[in-house]
């Protein structure tokens, strides 16, 4: 291994904490789901919809994001074994964005009716996306398929958080077109040998 200068820091490190903070960010996902004690009896397939639906589809929606950005930040961070402090730093933001997505989606899940607690969810959302579309742009420093296929969420969350603030019930609809950026990234996919 060659010797690190003053202003780099080993990756794998940070790999260990992002590694850390998504899985507790994902598990605290399901914090906000209703628990058994919210049924008074045993409860049929109408009481199960009434408490789970509109709480899981967040819980869903939030849990499939986190896993899509974990992906892109492990394959990022398998890029870069050293990066400067500013890189660091800048992970450290977009660590801090992934650890917000608990606390937006508990308020979304619980208030989706509220424009303001829609709109503080897709502005989280758009965070997660603009760090991530920003870290892939620092290692690669150009236009790649990585930085197309991370710019799509971004291009969807902005436009999703505007559709919150005046139709807070109808933003997930928007928000979940950002997966295509993984079909972005799948049909334009080189073959391993000309991977940049």
């Amino acid at each position: 291994m060659t010797e690190l200068k003053p202003d780099q820091f080993e990756m794998r490190r940070l790999e260990s904490l992002s590694n850390t903070i998504f899985g507790v960010a994902m598990t605290l996902l399901a914090y906000d789901l209703p628990k058994a004690a919210v049924l008074t009896s045993a409860p049929g397939w109408s009481e199960l919809y009434q408490a789970y639906s509109g709480k899981f589809a967040g819980f869903a929606l939030s849990f499939m994001i986190a896993g899509v950005f974990w992906i892109s930040h492990h394959r990022r961070l398998a890029r870069q074994p050293v990066g400067s402090r500013g890189m660091v730093i800048l992970n450290l933001f977009f660590l801090l964005s992934i650890v917000l997505l608990p606390v937006t989606n508990g308020l979304y899940t619980n208030y989706g009716t509220s424009s303001a607690v829609a709109v503080l969810y897709g502005l989280d959302l758009a965070a997660i996306a603009g760090l991530n579309a920003w870290l892939w742009w620092t290692i690669l420093g150009g236009w790649r398929r990585e930085i197309m296929a991370s710019l799509f969420p971004l291009l969807v969350f902005v436009p999703g958080t505007i559709v919150a603030a005046v139709a807070p019930r109808a933003a997930p609809f928007v928000w979940f077109i950002a997966f295509g950026g993984l079909l972005i990234q799948r049909f334009y996919t080189a073959p391993a040998d000309q991977d940049p």
